[in-house]
């Protein structure tokens, strides 16, 4: 079955998730509005995840119908407030320091269309960090590898020291549930993207 698979994401770690299951699939972005008023950690992610891939649909004008879109939004949500990817130094000390030694859910939100159909949901996995000391906090500044991550960290890189357990999916957590993504699009569009060959 020749589906052409569109990841509408230039995440190298969703990349490389969608590449370990042996899919065949391109990467086609558009820029998509992030702004956003909801609170609602769920829903937020799911109204972001759906702007990306209507943005990359619209894009594809009428090719579109006949691929399957998948677009991914992952937050850190943190006592009551949303984590983002860091804008600075600063900034990615403060959600460090606000999630050492506590709880905190990273939700994704995954949105796929096939043939003029949708389907949006969101995954929720909790995360519990060790408390990290200010010299712990800063040698993890310094390796650089928070800069481009929601919530200022890695689960798969350096962060992974710090992290005591997780209850839900860790590849939720790298950035994209594939167990949601997979079992969403055969449920609502009876493929199997695992087996297309």
């Amino acid at each position: 079955m020749g589906i052409r698979i569109i990841l509408a994401s230039k995440s190298p770690r969703r990349k490389e998730i969608l590449q370990n299951l042996g899919v065949e699939f391109e990467i086609i972005t558009a820029d998509a509005d992030e702004s956003s008023d909801i609170k609602d950690p769920a829903l937020l992610v799911t109204e972001l995840a759906e702007r990306k891939g209507k943005a990359v649909a619209e894009k594809l004008g009428e090719q579109a119908n006949d691929c399957l879109i998948i677009a991914s939004d992952t937050l850190v949500y943190a006592n009551g407030e949303f984590l983002g990817k860091p804008r600075d130094r600063a900034d990615a000390r403060r959600m460090l320091s606000a999630l050492s030694g506590n709880e905190h859910f990273v939700v994704s939100g995954i949105y796929v269309s096939y043939q003029g159909r949708q389907a949006a949901e969101a995954a929720f996995t909790k995360v519990i960090f060790d408390s990290m000391t200010d010299g712990e906090i800063e040698a993890y500044l310094d390796s650089g590898e928070p800069y481009d991550k929601a919530g200022a960290y890695a689960i798969q890189g350096k962060a992974s020291a710090h992290i005591r357990g997780i209850e839900g999916d860790y590849f939720n957590v790298v950035g994209l549930p594939v167990n949601l993504l997979c079992s969403m699009i055969k449920r609502e569009f009876c493929i199997d993207i695992t087996n297309l060959g």
